[in-house]
């Protein structure tokens, strides 16, 4: 399948029908999100339904908080904004690839991915935000 694309023009990421095609599993699916300049993973976070659908309508990343148990636009509290120019799906379609415009830091740890350690417990990543300033 060819990936879904985003101009930024007025073009739909998907068609409403193209939603149908997508595996939820227990209402959700998974998201890598990569920035889509750099192609960093910036981050992994979980979609339902009507969080895709706002993603798709607004180009606004939007989420479901497994812990929280609550939909959350990515940056509505930080400034953090992600900005979606492209989504694609795996060959399942039961996983999503997010290219993103990240505004300040993905993580809300204060790092601008959030995959900043490596197994060893070495701070790999780069501090961008002071989270406590933040949140």
């Amino acid at each position: 399948m060819n990936p879904s694309h985003c101009g930024r023009d007025n073009d739909p990421l998907f068609s409403a029908a193209a939603l149908s095609q997508f595996k939820f599993t227990n209402g959700l699916i998974p998201a890598i999100v990569q920035d889509a300049a750099s192609n960093e993973v910036l981050m992994f976070a979980y979609m339902n339904e009507e969080a895709l659908k706002l993603t798709l309508e607004t180009r606004l990343a939007h989420y479901w908080s497994r812990s929280r148990q609550s939909l959350w636009k990515k940056g509505e509290t930080s400034g953090h904004f992600q900005h979606v120019s492209q989504i694609y799906f795996d060959c399942d379609a039961d996983c999503l690839l997010l290219k993103v415009d990240q505004i300040g830091g993905a993580c809300h740890n204060g790092y601008r991915s959030c995959f900043y350690r490596t197994v060893d417990g070495k701070i790999a990543g780069e501090k961008v935000f002071d989270e406590k300033e933040v949140y």
